[in-house]
């Protein structure tokens, strides 16, 4: 590399000093010099790496600030308060309520007749054909037990942010039935019942539920929970006849009786919605509802004033999970009948839903009528006579109702004030705070046209034109919903442009930190400040001054004000080194420009791949399919034809991967036993093939025997866990503590190996890999030992890139010490080179994050997976070990990428702010693909790509550190005693 000096520039002055070669490789070169006598003082190098601290804090702040944004412009709630409660004013045909919820029903599980032409329900099938209203509902994304109940019971869907809460805390009081009726008795899940009583004023919502330790996927019959359910129903009520004082408060008007059986669910995660376990459930809960009205019909004196309503809060997918948008997910049974409900009409014509589902449930002959998941809450409220929840926007389906039409017009009116209450106060509350000469009211919904459209639907009623009353209502119900919309969406623009500013302004100040610190550049001092400074900061005063009394006169939240001011300091810091754009243009000459135009083109189409790979799974294969081509096209295969060799085919069998069906679908225990066998096979065969070059150390070997044979019964252990579940015996409390001390030790054990690079290197595949083992169903256990084969291919094959390019390397890979201290003359600044292994990082860490398809969408969520560490439903230790098994493959990528910057002879900054670039980019894309329109699969779809690209550009750069350590430290955890001689 020739006698390379490195001048250290701040504030555009030069400071040198002697060069040490104690020096890690944590300080890096601005720029380089030939000339002998320049030196560097140790004062000044830590000065650097606080700079550079400072600098890798100011970042990640501002990519949280980006990722927080997306919050505050989408997830917002869209709730209001202050409503006016609303009510039908004529007497309600029903005196109570009877809702049954199956949780996870399936609406083809429940509707479909078995083979011989029975039904698995048959006196829910009953009542379809004779004396109630049947339809399919219509869920919304996430479909998920939480936000389902809440449509459900309260008649609106809850804003993604709840997500946060687990489901079961409330992020916002909200309204519902049982809160608007005048007693409510809940009986079933403790995960969905508390959030209901939890909002609601008084005490008036009883509920009784089972610990939470009985939701055990390991259950022999998890159908005994919905048996708890109406045994407890069944107690409830013979305790009513005997207990006076109760039996009077039951026999008021306006209650409520609720059940939640989670046996389906439970049954469906653990055995799958095909199995015969899920459809005796289905059966069993027939039962029970049959057994239920008869109990209440009795207790009643079989008066006919009892509504009774059967749904579900979301379907299944045929591997047991459910979440995203599937038609198995979102579509759900409703049944209603008793008082007030219309009874079964036939029909000759064909219906108008065409999904052929009608022909193969032998339904057609029957009227179906389906409904939005909302629509269900005004409809219960109707039939009992309480107000309509003041946060609900569903739409009453009159279909249902068995009343007069004078009933039917004046409950729609009421549903119409109730909605446009809500948009009232909405309205309001944006021109509040919004200077009057930019407030943009919503055309379709004036002050005047409210008037307008309230008069004429009570004259309409007066006049008894109840179809035109009901249409009018319905189109003004209408407009309410675009309105609240569009008011809950009035700032997004504005705050959108704002972030896109810091946005752009941010990743143009990293290319220009990576132009002036790594980059061979003609400096002309002259040009450095073409503002200068007491200008530019003025300027960037009177734009804050601005912005933040515009944000105070509008009483904007403070978030506003982060995000609108974000950009005056991130611009300020891009203006002030505007003079590097100049160095550039004076540097253009020297630079290859055909080449520097040809990377950025080659990497601009890789960035689009990448983006259409979130969409699209498959892309990643064909990426992978170019990728393996690349030592051939870049003439490395002539010098090294073994390495070259192995590149292609490990790209070609990690190109399978995302090919398969997504984890969940198609669990085979089988595969990751064999997965775990090639593991250790591998790492015996590196062991065997590497003993003359880098001996090992009697404590190195005992270590990675211990870890191989760690690893061999960590892949024996979910066969055996699953066969113990299978066999209903529960999960064996052994593998439980061995499961768990796998997890707790992966982080440790390989700092106990030697940091020699692939000793390291070694420890952490074979710490992981029992790890990853423990959390796989099938085929995605073979990712890890093929992504690893990948990823130590490409370590060496970056070396033998380095070669061909003439640098010349500083030691042999197998001599490496991932802790030994680097001498800076030996730190190269970045070359064009250095874009591709930044963009190949890149892209590795998107397929280790969709290349099994653990989180290619929400429903790929295979409870099985945690089953060698628990079998009762928690959402959150659950969520946890599903997020670590994702982020394993992550950790392999980022060692390797730590382990090339040491073999390229980089700095740890230099390639990473390459991947900074890259990945903003594609953040930035994301960021003008978010909609807000279309389908909710289509929206959320959109958002959560947003939201993944930055969790990931935030987590790398935490795990940048983390890695670093995990590399590179070590812990001795017993010295060897000194011998004293006399």
């Amino acid at each position: 590399m020739g006698n390379k000096y490195f001048n250290y520039i701040t504030h555009n002055s030069v400071t040198t000093s002697p060069r040490s070669n104690t020096h890690t490789r944590q300080c890096f070169p601005v720029l380089w010099s030939d000339s002998p006598d320049v030196t560097y003082r140790p004062a000044y190098v830590l000065t650097f790496k606080m700079r550079m601290i400072t600098f890798f804090l100011i970042g990640l702040i501002v990519h949280v600030v980006f990722f927080i944004s997306i919050f505050d412009i989408y997830f917002t709630s869209p709730l209001v308060h202050g409503m006016t409660p609303q009510t039908t004013p004529l007497a309600p045909p029903a005196s109570r309520l009877v809702l049954v919820i199956a949780d996870g029903l399936r609406v083809d599980s429940f509707f479909t007749l078995l083979p011989n032409g029975s039904s698995r329900a048959p006196y829910l099938r009953g009542v379809i054909e004779e004396r109630g209203t049947w339809g399919v509902s219509h869920t919304r994304v996430p479909t998920e037990s939480r936000p389902g109940h809440v449509a459900l019971i309260a008649g609106f869907y809850e804003d993604v942010s709840a997500v946060a809460k687990g489901w079961k805390e409330n992020p916002v009081e909200f309204d519902s039935v049982f809160n608007e009726s005048r007693h409510s008795w809940c009986w079933g899940s403790p995960d969905i019942l508390p959030m209901f009583a939890k909002g609601a004023s008084g005490d008036h919502v009883h509920t009784n539920t089972y610990p939470a330790q009985e939701e055990d996927f390991a259950s022999t019959d998890a159908s005994r929970l919905d048996s708890w359910v109406f045994t407890q129903v069944k107690s409830f009520f013979q305790s009513a006849k005997s207990n006076s004082s109760l039996r009077s408060i039951v026999l008021q008007d306006k209650n409520v009786f609720f059940l939640h059986l989670l046996g389906l669910d439970t049954n469906g995660h653990a055995h799958r919605p095909m199995s015969q376990e899920y459809q005796d459930n289905i059966g069993l809960v027939d039962t029970g509802v049959a057994e239920l009205v008869s109990i209440v019909e009795d207790f009643f004196g079989y008066d006919g004033r009892t509504a009774y309503v059967f749904t579900s809060d979301h379907g299944m997918t045929n591997w047991g999970s459910h979440g995203a948008g599937l038609p198995s997910e979102t579509l759900t049974p409703l049944v209603a009948w008793g008082a007030g409900i219309q009874k079964a009409v036939g029909v000759t014509a064909p219906q108008q839903y065409d999904d052929g589902y009608l022909q193969d449930w032998n339904l057609e002959h029957l009227r179906r009528v389906d409904v939005s998941q909302a629509d269900i809450a005004p409809l219960m409220a109707s039939l009992i006579g309480v107000p309509f929840p003041v946060n609900s926007v569903g739409v009453l389906p009159l279909p249902y109702l068995n009343n007069t039409d004078l009933f039917k017009a004046e409950s729609m009116y009421t549903n119409a004030i109730q909605i446009l209450e809500q948009f009232k106060i909405k309205m309001a509350q944006k021109k509040e705070t919004t200077l009057s000469f930019l407030f943009t009211p919503y055309q379709k919904l004036t002050e005047s046209k409210q008037t307008e459209f309230i008069l004429k639907a009570r004259m309409l009623i007066q006049l008894e034109k109840f179809d035109d009353a009901i249409s009018l209502c319905q189109s003004l119900i209408s407009h309410s919903l675009e309105g609240l919309v569009y008011y809950h969406t009035y700032d997004r623009f504005f705050l959108g442009c704002s972030v896109v500013l810091g946005f752009v302004g941010w990743t143009s100040y990293v290319v220009l930190v990576i132009l002036k610190t790594h980059a061979n550049l003609i400096r002309h001092p002259s040009l450095l400040n073409k503002m200068p400074c007491r200008t530019l900061e003025k300027l960037c005063m009177c734009v804050t001054v601005v912005i933040t009394g515009f944000l105070l006169i509008q009483r904007s939240p403070v978030t506003y004000y982060i995000y609108c001011l974000l950009p005056v300091p991130v611009w300020y810091s891009v203006l002030k080194e505007s003079g590097i754009l100049m160095d550039l243009i004076q540097s253009a000459p020297s630079l290859p420009l055909w080449k520097c135009f040809g990377y950025f083109v080659l990497v601009a189409f890789g960035i689009e791949l990448l983006v259409v790979s979130f969409f699209h799974r498959a892309i990643l294969t064909v990426g992978l399919a170019v990728l393996s081509l690349w030592p051939f096209l870049s003439g490395l295969f002539g010098k090294a034809k073994f390495r070259s060799v192995s590149w292609f085919l490990a790209c070609l069998f990690l190109a399978f991967f995302p090919l398969m069906p997504v984890v969940g679908r198609e669990p085979n225990i089988h595969l990751v036993t064999c997965a775990g066998l090639l593991a250790v096979f591998t790492s015996v065969c590196y062991l065997w093939s590497s003993r003359q070059r880098t001996p090992l150390h009697l404590g190195d070997r005992q270590q990675f025997i211990t870890q191989m044979l760690h690893v061999a019964v960590c892949a024996y252990m979910p066969s055996f866990t699953h066969s113990s579940l299978q066999q209903k015996q529960g999960l064996p409390l052994f593998n439980q503590i061995i499961s768990w001390i796998t997890l707790g030790s992966s982080m440790l054990v390989p700092l106990l190996s030697s940091t020699r690079l692939f000793h390291r290197l070694l420890s952490i595949f074979l710490s992981f890999t029992a790890t990853y083992l423990l959390l796989s169903t099938g085929s995605e256990a073979l990712f890890l030992p093929v992504l690893s084969w990948l990823m130590f291919v490409w370590i060496n094959i970056e070396q033998e890139a380095m070669l061909a390019q003439g640098v010349s390397v500083r030691e042999e890979l197998s001599i490496i010490d991932f802790s030994a201290n680097i001498d800076i003359a030996k730190i190269r600044q970045l070359k064009l080179d250095d874009i591709r292994r930044s963009y190949f990082f890149v892209f590795f860490i998107i397929t280790a994050f969709f290349g099994t398809g653990n989180i290619a969408s929400i429903n790929s969520f295979d409870p099985a997976s945690v089953y060698c560490f628990l079998t009762v439903f928690n959402p959150f230790i659950m969520g946890g070990l599903m997020m670590w098994k994702v982020l394993i493959p992550f950790i392999i990528v980022m060692c390797t990428f730590e382990t090339i910057q040491v073999v390229t002879q980089l700095s740890s900054r230099s390639l990473f702010l390459i991947v900074l670039v890259i990945s903003d980019l594609m953040a930035l894309h994301f960021f003008f693909l978010v909609q807000d329109y279309g389908s909710w699969l289509d929206i959320g779809t959109s958002i959560s790509h947003y939201v993944i690209v930055m969790s990931m550009t935030i987590f790398l750069m935490l795990l940048s550190v983390v890695t670093h350590i995990l590399t590179s430290k070590r812990l001795i955890l017993w010295r060897k005693p000194k011998l004293h001689f006399p």
